[in-house]
């Protein structure tokens, strides 16, 4: 390790927390960078590198990103999921009651720490 990286902390955006009626709890960033940004609108509008086939299609692939830049940890029963392929796995595994929870969420954090991002 060279001298310039001693001492030095890493920056981490502040987190929230939201929990569910079960108690479980998801934590979700509150940093989006503008390349971030760019291609959740890109999904949600079904253009980009990986076009939807259909509205709906758009419509859950924007959820996908935003959920994977977005979320830092899910602890469901007691057990925390952390790393990012786990945690989109969890997601694309959930019940519609979870999934609904989850976009219900994901609004909520939006609307409070990113107003200009138009959560699905």
């Amino acid at each position: 390790m060279g001298k310039r990286s001693r001492g030095r902390e890493r920056l981490r955006a502040p987190s929230s927390d939201y929990a569910d009626a079960d108690g479980n709890v998801l934590t979700l960033r509150g940093s989006l960078t503008p390349g971030a940004r760019l291609q959740y609108a890109q999904a949600l509008a079904g253009s980009g590198a990986r076009a939807a086939a259909t509205q709906e299609d758009a419509w859950q692939r924007a959820v996908e990103l935003l959920f994977e830049h977005l979320a830092v940890r899910w602890m469901i029963a007691g057990a925390p999921i952390e790393r990012q392929r786990e945690l989109l796995a969890r997601l694309r595994a959930a019940s519609p009651q979870e999934r609904a929870w989850v976009r219900a969420t994901l609004r909520e954090h939006c609307a409070e720490h990113f107003p200009d991002v138009h959560a699905p």
